[in-house]
């Protein structure tokens, strides 16, 4: 009995205790050990509620067999209850509790009164403070819904409920009892809500929603790429429903957005068209969070930054979108002047921060060398100084300060991608960094873009840096004649590109190049996209001639071949200036390396002996067997085949091939090089068999010398070994002189 007492506790689920419940009742049933089981039960550690449900249930199934057990487990409990009813102190709030629940459990089973508890819920109302709050939530939490909802106690049960709400209502309570008593109320009544409505969606729609967002994860991408690729994407409404859960990454656990990203990289390679969407996709809901910028959908946005960085280390974008997205996050809706917040980026809006460190954290390391380490120096200068704007905000004070968490993140990021990067300690120490990097760049700027500032490429840097120190602006869409003094940050950033960019095999960041699945430029140039914005600003331009002209509006009309070379020459006046070679030292090193590389491959060639094709064409088949003879004629041949060798000539007339016995003399020059050839070759097979054949015998003559020499070897003892002496026994009589002493002489 002792044994079972003691295994009692661990009984933690149902197969255990009625296993519990089946010994006890077969194997010690008796009146001594169903005292010693009460008990043991009543007196459960107040710490372990959790064994509750499970002990009610164990005297339920005993209640059959042996009713007792539950008569007396009941009036324990209901005495230990009016114990603590009637003492009314402000201690062992722990015991009080266990007891009430365990009265709740019990009723659940129908193992203690239903009037009873409801009495004991009548005590606790009467007088309804402090301890007895607590003990009357913790009975309605464990058995009141079950009251309420049956037929018997339903009338009592609501009385009470809205006696209790009515005392919560008229008596000051703490605010912890009044969250405790709402609780228990809408646990046991909750309000009437309208029933969920499951949207109804094709099956196919319910296979792709279900094969990617519930059972896609590490070990069984392969396989759902499979039941991808057997989608019917001919169709076009199955194929953008695809396309759209495919982009809908927050509908994927945060862990699988990995997953997701591989998953689309193999799909790419036989749908291409699904990338380009599904980037798109992405890239506009980032954009769209940052318009809206609602907290609740800030989960949605994690995600999503996740998502786009996992597709660039799939190589699905390339990292000029990662910096423009980038740059937005911290220049979009932005503004520099504390006097005048914007409401697209509050002072107190500090998400932006988190998501560019989740961006930083998921592709950041792949930034390490090339143009891309010193694309993500520059960002981290505009990155600081965006920080410590929101920093040193006055809406942060010593009452409110600025969260740890963020500050600890933000150190995080930028020490883990470059260790020895020197941290700003103040907004005026990143202003004075930025406006040092933008003097920097101002020459070069002038030069290479004359119409970002307005005017010619001179050098005045007094009309430069006012231009270069406003605020940063949101992203520039599409060129227009008002912005063309307007520079924002990734502006800095992406001509920096013209002075070190070079032709390479690799990319920048040291992975092989890929075209990316959004555009076809190379992984920094963002060529494709400048084509549209071009192509899209040209027909804009072009529109406006058309319509607005002078010929229009009663002036003096041009000739269709005049307007066109005007068209054409505005045309070519709007295009921006393309990028101009920039003399470097790696440019002569490699031309130089590319010269010798071509003069290596030439001389090799030119070393090489160039051998004739050598085509032999075997005689068909109904040639062979035509050219049969009889016994005779093979007599009559065999004096000839001496002197001559027999050849067949394939003849073509029309499109009919023929075919002609030749004969050509032995010495002549055809029939001795067929003759030297077959020489060689058959010379040539004897060597390669005659090598073979020594391989072999070598190999097996070194196995040979190899077993002899084990054999021959010597048996390595180990010395060391402590080794038992074995006894040895003295042979002979003993020597009774050694053993008593020489005989004395008397």
């Amino acid at each position: 009995m002792e044994s079972f007492l003691t295994h009692l506790p661990h009984c933690v689920n149902r197969e255990m205790i009625d296993s519990s419940a089946v010994e006890f009742v077969m194997n010690l049933n008796t009146k001594y050990n169903r005292k010693k089981l009460v008990k043991m039960l009543f007196s459960v550690p107040r710490t372990r509620l959790d064994l509750l449900p499970f002990y009610a249930r164990f005297v339920a199934t005993l209640h059959p067999v042996v009713p007792d057990v539950a008569v007396e487990l009941g009036q324990f409990l209901k005495q230990d209850f009016k114990f603590h009813v009637r003492k009314k102190d402000q201690i062992n709030i722990e015991s009080k509790i266990k007891v009430v629940r365990f009265i709740g459990e019990l009723v659940k089973f129908r193992m203690y009164s239903k009037i009873e508890a409801l009495y004991c819920l009548k005590l606790l109302l009467h007088d309804f403070t402090h301890h007895h709050i607590e003990m009357c939530c913790s009975l309605l939490e464990s058995c009141g819904r079950f009251l309420f909802r049956n037929v018997d106690s339903h009338q009592r049960t609501k009385v009470y409920l809205e006696q209790m709400m009515r005392k919560k209502s008229v008596t000051a309570l703490d605010s912890r009892y009044v969250t405790m008593i709402e609780n228990a109320f809408y646990y046991v009544d909750p309000p009437d809500t309208a029933p969920f409505v499951r949207k109804e969606r094709p099956p196919m729609h319910e296979f792709i929603r279900k094969i990617l967002y519930q059972d896609l994860m590490k070990a069984n991408t392969d396989k759902v790429l499979r039941l991808m690729r057997k989608l019917d994407w001919e169709n076009p409404d199955l194929a953008e429903y695809a396309v759209k859960c495919l982009t809908m990454a927050h509908n994927v656990k945060y862990y699988n957005i990995r997953c997701l990203a591989s998953l689309l990289a193999g799909l790419v390679t036989h749908q291409e068209t699904v990338g380009t969407h599904v980037v798109d996709g992405v890239m506009e809901d980032i954009r769209l969070g940052m318009e809206v910028n609602l907290p609740k959908y800030s989960q949605r946005r994690v995600a999503m930054i996740k998502y786009l960085g996992e597709l660039y280390n799939y190589r699905m974008v390339e990292s000029s979108d990662i910096f423009k997205i980038l740059y937005s996050l911290i220049s979009f809706g932005v503004s520099q002047n504390p006097s005048s917040p914007s409401f697209l980026d509050p002072p107190e809006h500090l998400f932006r921060i988190r998501l560019v460190c989740v961006l930083l954290e998921t592709c950041g390391q792949y930034f390490n060398n090339g143009i891309s380490k010193s694309k993500l120096d520059y960002f981290f200068t505009y990155f600081q100084r965006y920080f410590w704007l929101k920093y040193e905000d006055k809406y942060w004070t010593p009452e409110n300060p600025f969260p740890v968490g963020i500050h600890y993140l933000f150190k995080d990021t930028l020490t883990s991608l470059r260790p020895k990067l020197c941290l700003f300690s103040s907004l005026e120490e990143a202003n004075q960094a930025v406006h040092q990097m933008q003097l920097e760049f101002a020459p070069m700027l002038s030069d290479r873009m004359p119409g970002l500032f307005g005017g010619g490429g001179g050098d005045d840097t007094d009309n430069i840096l006012p231009t270069l120190g406003s605020d940063l602006g949101t992203i520039v869409e599409a060129a227009s004649e008002g912005d063309d003094d307007a520079c924002t940050e990734s502006e800095v950033a992406d001509a920096t590109d013209a002075e070190t960019e070079t032709e390479e095999s690799l990319s920048h960041d040291g992975r092989p190049m890929k075209k990316s699945a959004k555009c076809g430029g190379g992984e920094d140039g963002e060529g494709g996209e400048e084509e549209e914005e071009d192509q899209e600003f040209c027909e804009a331009l072009s529109e406006f001639e058309d319509g607005e002209g002078e010929g229009e509006w009663g002036g003096t009309s041009s000739s269709p071949l005049q307007r066109s070379q005007g068209d054409e020459a505005s045309m070519v006046a709007a295009l921006p200036q393309g990028p101009t070679h920039v003399e470097c030292p790696e440019d002569e090193d490699f031309l130089s390396a590319f010269d010798r590389m071509v003069s290596d491959n030439i001389q090799d060639r030119m070393r090489e002996t160039v051998k004739p094709q050598q085509v032999d064409i075997s005689v068909p088949l109904h040639i062979k067997s035509s050219a049969k003879k009889t016994y005779e004629q093979l007599q009559e041949t065999r004096i000839e085949e001496k002197c001559t060798m027999n050849f067949v000539l394939m003849i073509r007339k029309g499109h009919k091939q023929q075919y002609k016995s030749l004969a050509v003399p032995i010495n002549s020059e055809l029939a001795l090089n067929l003759k030297n050839r077959e020489e060689a070759e058959r010379a040539e097979k004897e060597r390669v068999k005659r090598l073979t054949l020594d391989i072999n015998e070598r190999l097996e003559e070194e196995d040979y010398q190899e077993m002899l020499a084990q054999a021959q070897r010597p048996v390595v003892m180990n010395l060391n070994r402590e080794r038992k002496h074995k006894y040895q026994h003295p042979k002979g009589a003993p020597d009774a002189d050694l053993i008593f002493g020489p005989k004395k002489v008397r």
